[in-house]
């Protein structure tokens, strides 16, 4: 974690792109364009009027993000979403989001209920995020259709004999899921880190393939163990076949108790995640190591003071209600912390089941994440290019869905994240 965390006021935000986004060629959209991304013609009104940026701020684009990496990763707008050939409809006959359970283990294996279990010490003992608290979440943002929970019982269980196969503990092996009327094969192999071993996510998308119900928009299939997609990967949290309708996310990497390893600073995730102190700090310390040539700017330093001192606002609002509750380790907030990181990356993953592609326009709940720190740094709002693309997809209005999330995050005021959450809402 960074020296800051345990000392910085947030005083003052930046709300633009960071320095580290105009050295590395990342090209913040002008309003003209963020304005014409949110109609259906793809054409700006004759005077834009764009959101504050209190509201919507640009994204920060630290050094080793996912735009940092890939600075001309290409935009998505409501007209292209609309055009998609790719997209799926929501329809009277598909509009049910089915999440399934974490599976659970044949009580003969109980060697791979160990898997799950990260070789840290224990300081806090918390709750797994629960299936219908996930459930309740995405009710509330993707409202409009129905989110219920699987029926199927998932197990992981043995391909013969209720053994484990011979080759489990070696670098590579296998287990079987049972899914009800068929038992697929899951590979695995040893983690490099802190678990036992990992479960592979291509077979796991496979599994959620047979799962998915004739009356399903998409299916979501939760996983306690940690997951690895190929072999140059340490890990994986969650991926999406949008095309197909199903997602995999995996609860292991979200585990609070894993934070220090993981660097992970808790004090600087959204909002707080905009603190200017912080994004200085972040930038300041990437630049002692990387000396990459100099791209033209889109922005000087005097628009950045102005951008990072805009005044009252809905992420100062936020960031009020973040400050006001203490970063604590007790088990109640490090559950809550748990199922707020969960909840967000699964909302991100059936995003891509509707549609929607990774959002370079603002922070945003879409935007494409390349590591668990720059994860905690992305807010749980989508921004208007996208949030369009929901109101569209399930058939609601802005003010029923933020009733619907006000009402989930009223639920869990104790907890950073939604507190956060509901302040950003209610001062808009």
């Amino acid at each position: 974690m960074t020296s800051t965390s345990d000392v910085c006021s947030h005083s003052s935000l930046t709300l633009i792109p960071s320095r580290s986004a105009f050295d590395t060629g990342f090209s913040w959209s002008t309003a003209q364009k963020r304005a014409a991304a949110v109609t259906l013609q793809g054409r700006a009104p004759l005077n834009p009027s764009n959101p504050a940026q209190t509201l919507f701020p640009a994204p920060l684009v630290l050094p080793e993000d996912e735009l940092f990496l890939d600075p001309k990763y290409p935009a998505q707008s409501l007209r292209s979403w609309t055009r998609s050939k790719e997209r799926n409809r929501v329809t009277k006959e598909k509009r049910t989001i089915y999440v399934a359970e974490p599976p659970s283990v044949d009580p003969n294996l109980d060697a791979i209920r160990q898997w799950s279990q990260p070789k840290v010490p224990r300081v806090t003992v918390m709750s797994e995020p629960r299936i219908q608290e996930v459930i309740d979440y995405l009710t509330a943002f993707y409202h409009g259709v129905n989110v219920k929970q699987l029926p199927t019982k998932l197990v992981y269980t043995s391909s013969n004999t209720g053994k484990l196969p011979s080759n489990i503990g070696q670098r590579h092996g296998h287990i079987g899921l049972n899914i009800g009327n068929e038992c697929v094969r899951i590979r695995t192999r040893v983690s490099k880190d802190f678990f036992i071993q990992q479960l592979n996510l291509d077979d796991l998308l496979d599994a959620a393939t047979s799962l998915l119900p004739n009356d399903a928009y998409a299916l979501l299939l939760l996983v306690s163990h940690d997951i690895y997609e190929n072999e140059e990967d340490d890990f994986a949290c969650g991926r999406a076949y949008g095309g197909s309708r199903i997602a995999v996310v995996s609860t292991a990497r979200y585990n609070p108790v894993l934070d220090v390893v993981q660097n992970i600073d808790r004090e600087h995730s959204w909002p707080a995640s905009h603190c200017s102190t912080y994004v200085q700090s972040c930038c300041t310390q990437s630049a002692k190591s990387l000396r990459k040539k100099r791209h033209k700017k889109t922005g000087t330093k005097k628009e950045l003071e102005q951008s990072s001192n805009d005044g009252p606002g809905p992420i100062y609002a936020a960031l009020a209600a973040h400050r006001a509750l203490p970063s604590s380790q007790s088990p109640s907030a490090c559950s809550g912390l748990w199922l707020a990181r969960v909840c967000r990356t699964a909302s991100h993953e059936l995003g891509h089941c509707f549609g929607m592609d990774h959002c370079i326009y603002y922070a945003c709940a879409m935007q494409g994440t390349a590591s668990l720190a720059e994860d905690a740094r992305q807010p749980p709002y989508v921004c208007p290019v996208d949030l369009a693309k929901i109101l569209q997809a399930c058939s609601t209005t802005r003010k029923l869905r933020y009733e619907a999330l006000l009402s989930f995050c009223d639920k869990y005021k104790d907890v950073r994240h939604f507190s956060a959450f509901a302040a950003w809402i209610q001062s808009q």
